[in-house]
C-alpha cells in the first residue's frame, strides 16, 4: 500500500506562484513515475505534468513554460511548482504514482483557487 499527501494548495492572485508538494509512503518513490493532474469542477480529471524515474518531464500543452515538475527522492517528493497562475489554473490538483509491480496510487488532492 502506497500513501500519497499532498500539501501547498491555497488562494493566490492571477500572476502568482504556488508550489505543491507531495509525499509518498514506502520505499518505491525511487522506481516509480510520478504525475501531477488536476480536476476543475464539473471537468474530467486531466494530466498536468509527469516526471520519470530518470528525471525526464512532460506537460500539458496549456501549462507548458508556466509549471515545472520536480523530484527529490531522497525525500521521497514530488513537487509542481505553479507559475504565472490564471484563473483557469483553479481546480483540484492530485497526485499519482504509477509503479510497474505495486500499480497505481492517488493523493486525497490539495484545492488551488486562482482568483482575484
Amino acid at each position: 500500500q502506497v500513501q500519497l499527501v499532498e500539501s501547498g494548495g491555497g488562494l493566490v492572485q492571477p500572476g502568482g506562484s504556488l508550489r505543491l508538494s507531495c509525499v509518498a509512503s514506502g520505499n518505491i518513490f525511487s522506481t516509480s513515475i510520478m504525475d501531477w493532474y488536476r480536476q476543475a469542477p464539473g471537468k474530467q480529471r486531466t494530466l498536468v505534468a509527469t516526471i520519470t524515474t530518470y528525471g525526464s518531464t512532460d506537460y500539458a500543452d496549456s501549462v507548458t513554460g508556466r509549471f515545472t515538475i520536480s523530484r527529490d527522492n531522497a525525500k521521497n517528493t514530488v513537487y509542481l511548482q505553479m507559475n504565472s497562475l490564471k484563473p483557469e489554473d483553479t481546480a483540484v490538483y492530485y497526485c499519482h504514482v504509477r509503479h510497474f509491480r505495486m500499480g497505481t496510487y492517488w493523493g486525497q488532492g490539495t484545492q488551488v483557487t486562482v482568483s482575484s
